[in-house]
């Protein structure tokens, strides 16, 4: 899990490095750092739990620190929405920044197309305001979810479709 930590960590270190948002890019970097934090302090408390002998105070740390590790890529990713909504600047090509960033804009994408069908939504209240539907809208979180059971919680990014930018339906 701390190893899976680290995942995110970089992840979220390639999003801030290419952010145009600079604000965004300094939040995503503390997130990152603290969850790179936590997951060297889980590191270690796992390490030092698998020498000793079992104790309810140990496994309790353990507990409370992947909870705390969890905390903080949740942070990350809701930093990294903030920074891919604000936009990428282009990464450099074949590289796995340009994974990323087009992981990242399949999110963005499909987050811009979920607002587009919900705006065309004719239905209203009593007061005239447009119904949401119940589908919420998309979340990097549930599409690191959908593809955490093949690929162990490494976001495994979709190439870019040849002639689209990351820049593209920028709002």
């Amino acid at each position: 899990m701390a190893s899976d930590g680290q995942v995110f960590v970089k992840f979220g270190r390639i999003v801030a490095k290419h952010c145009l948002d600079k604000r965004c890019s300094t939040e995503l970097l503390c997130a990152a750092e603290q969850t790179h934090t936590i997951s060297s302090q889980l590191s270690i408390v796992a390490r030092v739990k698998a020498v000793t002998a079992e104790s309810k105070s140990s496994s309790e740390l353990l507990v409370s620190n992947a909870q705390n590790l969890i905390q903080a890529v949740l942070h990350v990713l809701k930093a990294a929405e903030a920074a891919c909504i604000k936009g990428l600047q282009k990464p450099p090509p074949d590289s796995e920044e340009e994974e990323v960033a087009a992981f990242c804009t399949h999110w963005r994408k499909t987050l811009l197309w979920h607002r587009a069908k919900e705006s065309l939504n004719s239905d209203r209240d009593e007061l005239g305001l447009r119904k949401t539907r119940a589908r919420a809208e998309p979340t990097l979180t549930a599409l690191v979810q959908e593809q955490s059971p093949q690929t162990k919680y490494t976001p495994k990014h979709p190439k870019p479709i040849k002639g689209h930018t990351i820049m593209d339906s920028h709002l």
